[in-house]
């Protein structure tokens, strides 16, 4: 691998334009683009003294067509432990899964988006063997649009769910802060849908992805000839989602003479594009999502207090997953019911083992990162069941680390399969079945009959003959 200092994205990509664009957008990443405009040299390119520094290769999948999967085998042939990247115009799942068992580390869809190749070129840069399968796969899944496709039961995010459903249906503005990969997005679009103005005009940008010029206009618009460049008249997304929504991602990545035009606006509700003469009265509801604490960034006077107020009198949190672990088998779940229903891709259960070595890890990437990983072990595990053996990065990032009942008794749920892929016993499944109930009703004997749909002496009869606890 090529050290920072000299690192290399080999661009395989006949589209001048493009491959313009992600020169630029390589270059904010510390990455020096060099361009093949065939897939005959890009192989070149590779063999020869320059392929030594290559430390990222991206493939325009136009570029080898039908042979794509086959061309990345040829790449990762001759450089294994360079990371590819695949760039594509189709959302097919599919190709997804054929790339990555030809040795792709990700996948881009066109029209790529800024802040996506960013993250990609990011997690490149950071690729350190044998992390491999922890990286992020971020476009595989289409994400549902309402509240019950969140999942999880632990008292803060039901909290932050709460708040945001209640949130959703009014019309004033909404922070939602929380690490990267926590859901903020998924959260933020739920809350559009779920609000009166979902078929009003709405706009979606990245604060953090484009410089502070462009998005200045982006956001205000410009009169033509209202700088140097200005060759034409421009409406921003304030005055164009009138009566709707403006969703800014990354708000905390706005640049402060940005952030103090916008109190302005928001403030007095009328928008006047760069170099006009007069204003325009708006009606906008602002959703922006941080990953940073507004709050802290006022006191250390980074963001703009006046803007912090404005967009911080709804204010939702969402918790990190290492503080929701107990989370982590519903996710689990859900989300390979949802990688298995993907073209090329089949169901798979998870024993107890993996379970529990997922509950193990920190993910410092959140329920993105989790997806990810899950995904990955879907591709390349054959068994009906995933176990420990299907995540052996993660096995050997944690160590030996056998003993890990305190984490499994926050919440594991219901085990349909041991770790041979075997389905267990009835009476076994019964029986956690019914310790779960317990559990999750705090012992109110009444609520768990009635929610598994049996009497109470019914109930009390199974207790006896399981030898369970009705305390437990």
């Amino acid at each position: 691998m090529a050290s920072t200092d000299s690192r290399l994205l080999l661009l395989i990509d006949d589209e001048p334009a493009q491959s313009r664009l992600i020169a630029a957008l390589a270059a904010r990443e510390g990455y020096r683009a060099i361009v093949a405009a065939t897939a005959e040299e890009g192989l070149e390119r590779l063999a020869g003294e320059e392929g030594e520094q290559v430390a990222v290769i991206l493939v325009d999948q136009w570029v080898p067509g039908e042979d794509a999967c086959e061309f990345i085998r040829q790449l990762k042939a001759a450089k294994p432990d360079v990371p590819v990247l695949l760039l594509t115009a189709s959302t097919s799942p599919l190709l997804a899964v054929e790339a990555m068992r030809a040795g792709a580390t990700d996948y881009l869809i066109k029209p790529i988006a800024p802040e996506r190749l960013q993250q990609a070129l990011h997690a490149a840069g950071l690729r350190e063997q044998p992390r491999a399968e922890l990286q992020p796969l971020a476009e595989k899944l289409s994400s549902p649009l309402d509240f019950d496709a969140m999942i999880g039961t632990a008292p803060p995010f039901r909290t932050a769910l709460a708040k945001a459903a209640t949130a959703a249906r009014g019309h004033g503005h909404v922070l939602v802060e929380g690490e990267s990969g926590t859901g903020k997005d998924m959260l933020v679009r739920a809350m559009h849908a779920a609000s009166a103005r979902s078929k009003a005009p709405t706009r979606a940008i990245n604060v953090g992805a484009m410089p502070a010029s462009t998005l200045e206009s982006l956001l205000f618009g410009h009169e033509r000839g209202a700088f140097p460049g200005a060759f034409d008249r421009q409406v921003g997304l304030l005055q164009l989602c009138d009566g709707g929504t403006l969703i800014l991602d990354e708000i905390d990545r706005l640049e402060p003479a940005i952030q103090l035009r916008l109190a302005e606006v928001l403030s007095r509700r009328v928008v006047r594009p760069t170099g006009a003469s007069h204003g325009f009265r708006i009606d906008v509801r602002i959703l922006a999502a941080s990953d940073r604490p507004l709050d802290e960034l006022r006191l250390s006077s980074e963001f703009d207090a006046g803007l912090a107020a404005l967009l911080g009198a709804t204010r939702i949190v969402l918790p990190p997953l290492r503080d929701r672990a107990g989370d982590i088998p519903a996710l689990t779940r859900y989300f390979l019911n949802k990688i298995g229903a993907q073209p090329g891709l089949r169901q798979h259960s998870i024993a107890d083992s993996a379970l529990s070595l997922l509950e193990a890890y920190d993910w410092p990437g959140n329920v993105r990162q989790l997806q990810a990983v899950l995904f990955r072990a879907a591709v390349f595990c054959d068994g009906e069941s995933l176990s420990a053996d299907c995540f052996p990065q993660l096995s050997e990032m944690l160590g030996g680390q056998e003993n890990r009942t305190d984490k499994r008794q926050r919440g594991l749920g219901v085990m349909l399969y041991t770790d041979d892929g075997n389905l267990r016993a009835l009476e076994d499944i019964e029986a956690d079945i019914i310790r779960l109930a317990i559990g999750h009703y705090r012992g109110r004997m009444t609520e768990v009959a009635r929610r598994l749909g049996i009497g109470r002496s019914t109930l009390y009869r199974k207790l006896g003959e399981l030898g369970i606890d009705s305390a437990a």
